[in-house]
């Protein structure tokens, strides 16, 4: 008879459960020398108790919290969904306001291109506010706002303005592409930047903000060679841990520096659309001077916050 062919038989659960709780009992021993019970789910039996096992003491998992249930934003009532939208639609009307700069520029009208870039300041200024109060994540999900707000700030912070400095030669001869350029790889790391914000709501370096820039050299009257450095310094401070102050969302001294915001903003459409801009401090001194006042209390903000995180250094 040729060899029998021998089967691989089924293995006993039980007795493996056996010998490992055997073993642990047998390391236990060796350190407390007392007895101990065998745990609740052994059943002295031929047959492994299964229900015993699942409802063991010591096997069972606490319950899951229940989840909240997903939120549907198709099912929001109308009203909050319209309102939403209506906010988005509010950001991307700063497309339109970019384009009547382009074409203000292209007719070499320097003070609307400032008034329009000022337009779109304001709807800047507003649209963060209110989509935090219509909640436009929870009842708009789909859209993101953030995106499209940097898309048009890009545009209307930096692109138009390096048009600018370019087509109304605000930089010496030869200069104006280098500067341009300049600028706008520059306010490319910024807006890119994740770090953009400190914990107090201030901008982390400067904050592209290059429109405020050519309004200052337009009002201010600087040379060209001044305007130059200025860019430059202004390029490299972008990369630097300065705090530049948010005029709406820092919480110290709000109420000052909104109200000094409301000023300097109301100053400033004054001067652009009422006097010649290079002479503005002898056509209107005294909004001249409320322009300016309110202007260096910003810088100093800037310079004494970033001061006092270097000290605490």
């Amino acid at each position: 008879m040729g060899n029998r062919l021998t089967l691989p038989q089924k293995p006993n659960w039980r007795n493996k459960l056996m010998q490992a709780y055997s073993a642990n009992l047998h390391f236990e021993h060796a350190k407390t020398d007392e007895p101990r019970a065998p745990p609740p789910f052994f059943k002295f039996s031929d047959k492994l108790d299964i229900h015993s096992l699942i409802e063991a003491p010591h096997m069972t998992q606490p319950p899951k919290p229940e989840l909240e249930p997903k939120f549907e934003a198709e099912k929001a009532p109308a009203l909050n969904r319209i309102s939403a939208w209506s906010v988005h639609l509010f950001t991307a009307s700063g497309v339109i306001i970019a384009l009547l700069a382009i074409d203000a520029l292209i007719k070499n009208d320097a003070r609307m291109v400032l008034l329009w870039l000022g337009a779109a300041l304001i709807i800047d200024g507003l649209d963060g506010p209110l989509a935090r109060k219509v909640n436009v994540t929870r009842y708009a999900p789909r859209f993101d706002g953030a995106i499209l707000d940097l898309v048009i700030d890009y545009l209307t912070y930096a692109v138009i303005p390096a048009l600018m400095v370019y087509h109304f030669g605000l930089v010496p001869p030869g200069w104006e592409i280098p500067a341009a350029s300049f600028i706008m790889i520059t306010s490319l790391y910024c807006f890119g930047n994740r770090d953009m914000k400190t914990d107090d709501n201030y901008f982390k370096g400067f904050p592209a903000t290059w429109n405020l820039v050519v309004l200052f050299f337009f009002l201010l009257g600087t040379s060209l060679i001044t305007n130059l450095v200025a860019i430059t310094a202004l390029g490299l401070l972008t990369f630097m841990p300065l705090k530049f102050v948010h005029p709406i969302r820092v919480v110290r001294w709000r109420v000052l520096t909104v109200t000094l915001t409301v000023c300097w903003t109301a100053s400033t459409f004054w001067l652009i659309w009422a006097t010649d801009m290079t002479h503005a401090s002898l056509e209107a001194p005294l909004v001249y001077g409320l322009w300016l006042a309110s202007s260096v209390y910003f810088l100093g903000l800037c310079i004494w916050r970033s001061a006092e995180d270097w000290i605490k250094r």
